[in-house]
């Protein structure tokens, strides 16, 4: 209803004439990420880019087949320094391999500066190196 009183029309895939109404439809209409990843819904888990959620499809593969156990989603790694909870790393994906080796995955299409940062944090502090996709 507040659509047609804005626009003149009912569907909400119709451009807007005015301008000002333009920037309005186009924030409520695309609503992306900051770097344009679209949510994608696999086996129940929403994930945050096509990407990750293809991954998780191919690791789900890899699992089933028998070539990797344990898989995790979103494990948590907590950085500490000096005792104080500085801020906490989450990745995508944790699992093993056959050989027993631990691997933790992060699918990145951008790699930020924190990214960085917490990527090397987590190395100092656990050991744990993580394979980006």
């Amino acid at each position: 209803m507040r659509w047609l009183a804005l626009t003149g029309s009912s569907h909400p895939s119709v451009k807007p004439a005015h301008r000002s109404l333009y920037t309005w439809w186009y924030v409520m209409s695309e609503r992306h990420g900051k770097y344009n990843a679209k949510r994608t819904e696999v086996d129940g888990f929403v994930f945050a880019s096509r990407h990750e959620a293809n991954r998780y499809s191919e690791l789900k593969l890899m699992e089933s087949a028998g070539e990797i156990t344990h898989l995790g989603l979103q494990p948590k790694f907590p950085i500490f320094v000096a005792g104080n909870l500085i801020c906490t790393y989450i990745a995508d994906f944790e699992y093993r391999t056959k050989s027993g080796t631990y691997v933790v995955e992060d699918a990145k299409g951008v790699k930020t500066d924190v990214y960085r940062l917490k990527n090397k944090l987590v190395r100092a502090l656990y050991g744990v190196v993580i394979v980006e996709v």
